[in-house]
């Protein structure tokens, strides 16, 4: 009796095809998603300055007699038998956070409105009459493809030329963000 071969499995050029078919798809997925992910970077960054614009707002109002707090360490700080006025991820100015770097300092031109000693929380420095808070790309173009900032008037801006400066002087390039 003769024994039949079988021959089942893909060529060499069936398999070449179908890797071929993954890599242009994939070719095409991808820019996709990375816009996907700066854009969801963006909001995020966009969200941590909403919350500090918040927090202000109530660390102004109940803590600081009208003052503004001028690093993120400050607006942290719990006041006794609270919390603090912002969220521990960012609790530290120069905070790294879905691909942007968030900062926060008085703005230009401040005063002093209350002593450390008189605020509710303890700060380490005086409660100040203007802040400004920033987030930048840690890559322009890769983490993110515009930088975000805001003042005391809680207005957001944006810019795509990269690093930002502060928005009450700034005239130009500086639009509110969508």
């Amino acid at each position: 009796m003769k024994k039949v071969q079988s021959n089942k499995g893909f060529t060499l050029i069936e398999l070449l095809i179908v890797v071929a078919i993954i890599g242009i798809i994939a070719a095409i997925a991808i820019p996709g998603l990375l816009r996907a992910r700066m854009a969801g970077n963006e909001a995020s960054a966009i969200g941590s300055l909403r919350a500090i614009n918040s927090g202000q707002a109530a660390y102004s109002s109940s803590c600081a007699n009208g003052g503004y707090a001028t690093t993120l360490e400050d607006l942290f700080l719990a006041p006794s038998g609270g919390t603090g006025f912002i969220s521990p991820d960012l609790s530290t100015t120069g905070v790294s956070k879905s691909g942007y770097a968030v900062t926060l300092a008085a703005g230009n031109g401040s005063a002093s409105v209350t002593v450390a000693a008189n605020t509710c929380n303890g700060s380490t420095a005086n409660a100040v009459s203007t802040y400004y808070a920033k987030a930048e790309p840690a890559t322009l173009n890769g983490t993110g493809t515009r930088s975000i900032a805001t003042d005391t008037r809680g207005t957001i801006f944006q810019d795509t030329a990269g690093t930002i400066a502060n928005p009450i002087l700034q005239v130009g390039s500086v639009m509110p963000a969508q």
